[in-house]
């Protein structure tokens, strides 16, 4: 049965081991569309993840090698490992060569293609729970979706309006994103995307939220937060990205960010949208100035 993504699952009806987990199944969480969220029960027999004709779970997408990854059960539970491919097999962002055993909720990457790993005695639950975060997070980057944030910054707004309480948002673009994509290629760009995410979620504050925006765009909502407050914040997360460089194989990248400021002190009614775009148009007005920078 394939999809419009071109992956291909080959179900294998056998019994579950015994011994180790009781039942096991790989989630699909990135790339996004139609395979977004499909299940792959795991068995009593190895399968193979490839783009190869004789492989259980074939994934057509460039980066991923005819026989990829290996998935095996073991009277531990289910372990991973690389079958020599291109472009590596990764649990939890570590690469690895020999058999890896797999934890409840670990992230397994096959290529560009991510996918969770959920085991336990309530399987069900575990894969709707899944599901629904799914619906409000980004699978590649593992923070806040674009619909979640909206929703977020909406009723944000509304708490700012009653009672009359400053609300800032930032809206940050990674420089240059393209020449990334176009000079080291689209691993290379999704890890810079998921070393930016990482690296930024840290300094966030509970009460406020981070999230992927769209593309190489990333967003916060800064609640109780006046301009220069929210300059600062943003400043920071500017020096974090920019004072270290980003390692991928043996290349060194300098990546840069620029970062656009808006903020409502509650007397003014907002949508959500006419405030991410007032942030906008900061954001490429740092742009126009020269990239690497914050304007508010």
């Amino acid at each position: 049965m394939s999809d419009k993504v071109g992956e291909t699952f080959i179900a294998r009806r056998v019994p579950l081991i015994t011994g180790g987990q009781l039942d096991a199944c790989l989630v699909h969480i990135y790339p996004s569309g139609s395979s977004m969220g499909r299940r792959y029960p795991l068995g009593s027999l190895p399968l193979v993840a490839g783009r190869g004709e004789g492989c259980d779970i074939r994934i057509q997408d460039n980066s991923v090698s005819r026989r990829h990854a290996k998935i095996e059960p073991t009277q531990e539970g289910y372990t991973v490992v690389d079958l020599k491919s291109t472009n590596g097999t990764f649990v939890n962002d570590r690469q690895t060569s020999t058999p890896a055993l797999l934890r409840d909720g670990d992230y397994v990457r096959v290529g560009n293609c991510i996918y969770r790993y959920l085991a336990g005695g309530n399987i069900e639950s575990e894969y709707h729970e899944e599901i629904y975060r799914l619906t409000i997070m980004d699978g590649l980057t593992q923070i806040f979706n674009h619909r979640y944030l909206m929703d977020f910054v909406e009723r944000e707004l509304a708490r700012s309006l009653r009672h009359m309480r400053p609300l800032s948002v930032i809206l940050m673009d990674i420089d240059k994103f393209k020449v990334v994509n176009d000079t080291h290629g689209h691993l290379c760009g999704d890890y810079v995307l998921r070393e930016v995410s990482n690296r930024i979620r840290h300094t966030v504050r509970r009460e406020d939220l981070f999230a992927r925006y769209g593309g190489e765009e990333f967003a916060f909502c800064l609640v109780e937060t006046q301009r220069h407050q929210a300059v600062e914040v943003a400043e920071r997360v500017r020096q974090v990205i920019a004072n270290e460089p980003f390692k991928f194989e043996n290349n060194l990248l300098n990546v840069t960010i620029s970062l656009g400021v808006a903020t409502t002190e509650g007397g003014q009614e907002l949508s959500p949208q006419e405030l991410m775009k007032l942030a906008d148009e900061k954001l490429y007005a740092a742009k126009r100035a020269g990239r690497n920078r914050v304007i508010a």
